[in-house]
This record gives structure tokens, sequence and C-alpha cells, in this order.
């Protein structure tokens, strides 16, 4: 659970760095038309009054890289508040990097400035991975057991006037590791005003990240 209190005002400054770094998969994520999860019923309200109901900004249905998405960040002084990035770094091919490794992205250049202080979380109802089987592809909605929404961690940067944010991952849990290798990193609700807060290491708040997982073929 987020704080009650919300910031409408900026972001932190623009970091730069045009390193190029290995795509990894977690693309697509999703927010369900009727989602009745009251806190990310909330956080789209708050959402549309700050940017007017632009229609750019998605907050609903599935989501791609290169969207525009919600995201709860810290603003320059420390107070949480939503902002509108896009989904995906920009990189000098022009394509976006939308993934980093949990594992690397401290060490990494591309990265290392966020994980230190400017870390995001992006809400949704589940995200999407596909199974390989045989010549199908299986499309799996996956989520935390027993929670009615998640919250998967990023980091962000400043581009030009947009920010733009990269979703963190790890190694898949057991139980969805058939599905693909690889998982977002999906926080608990203690965890959360930690990873905000660049006061606390990045890699050691990830520790806390979410295994038990639910999945079904849609």
């Amino acid at each position: 659970m987020l704080t009650g209190r919300w910031s409408s005002e900026g972001l932190t400054a623009k970091a730069r760095c045009p390193v190029q770094e290995v795509r990894t998969m977690c693309g697509r994520f999703y927010i369900a038309e009727e989602d009745k999860a009251e806190e990310l019923q909330r956080i789209i309200d708050l959402m549309n009054r700050k940017y007017n109901g632009n229609p750019g900004v998605k907050t609903r249905g599935e989501i791609r890289p290169t969207d525009i998405v919600m995201t709860v960040a810290n603003g320059q002084s420390m107070q949480q508040g939503v902002f509108a990035m896009r989904w995906g770094y920009t990189m000098p091919d022009g394509k976006p990097m939308f993934n980093a490794r949990s594992e690397t992205a401290a060490v990494k250049p591309l990265f290392a400035d966020g994980m230190k202080q400017r870390r995001c979380l992006i809400p949704a109802t589940c995200y999407f991975e596909w199974e390989k089987r045989g010549d199908r592809k299986i499309k799996h909605a996956i989520a935390t057991q027993g929670q009615e929404m998640i919250y998967l961690a990023g980091i962000y940067r400043r581009e030009g006037n947009q920010a733009a944010c990269s979703i963190l991952t790890r190694e898949a849990a057991d139980c969805v590791a058939h599905i693909h290798h690889r998982m977002p990193v999906i926080l608990p609700a203690e965890a959360m005003p930690d990873w905000l807060n660049p006061r606390y290491d990045a890699v050691e708040v990830l520790r806390a990240a979410q295994t038990n997982m639910n999945f079904t073929p849609v």
C-alpha cells in the first residue's frame, strides 16, 4: 500500500547515457477495463485529473512498449505522485529498451543512475507472457496470488520533455518458469516505499520480489 498523500510536482532531473544494452522479455501488461481494485482506480483518477483525461495516456487495456503509461514515483521533494512516462528508453537504433535485468542493472551505465535515484512503480492488473508449445504460442495472464493488482518495479530517465521508464526483470519463479525464463520484478506492498526512496539500496529492496504467482491462458 502506498502513502495517502500524492504530489503533482515534477520528476527529478535528466539522466543521459548512450550505452546499448541487451533487450530482455516482458513486453505486455494489462489493466482490466472493469478492474475493481480501489487503489488502481485511485491512480487512474489521479492520472485523469493531472493530465486532463489525455487519451494518449494508457489507463486501461493491453499496454505495449512505447505506450505512455501510468507510474508512481517520488517527485523533486520526495513526495509520491503519479506520472505519465513512455515505456522504453529510446536507443540509438530507434528501438525501445523496455526491460532491464535486475541482476545487473545497478552496474550497467545505462541503468545505474536509475537504480540509484530514479525508481518508479508501474501499476497493472497482470502481465502477459507467451508459452511455446510446438508450433503454437499460448498467451497467459500472470499475477500475484490473492491480490487484485500488481506493481512492477521500474526505473526512469528524462528524454527531452518526456520521462521514459524501463521495467526490471528477474529469473522467473518456479511456478511460471515453464512459460518463460524471465518475469518482471513485482514488489509487495511493504517494499514499495523503500523502492521509491533512493536512501535504500535497490538491490536489497528487490530481494523482496514476489514469486507466488497465478497464471491463466487467455
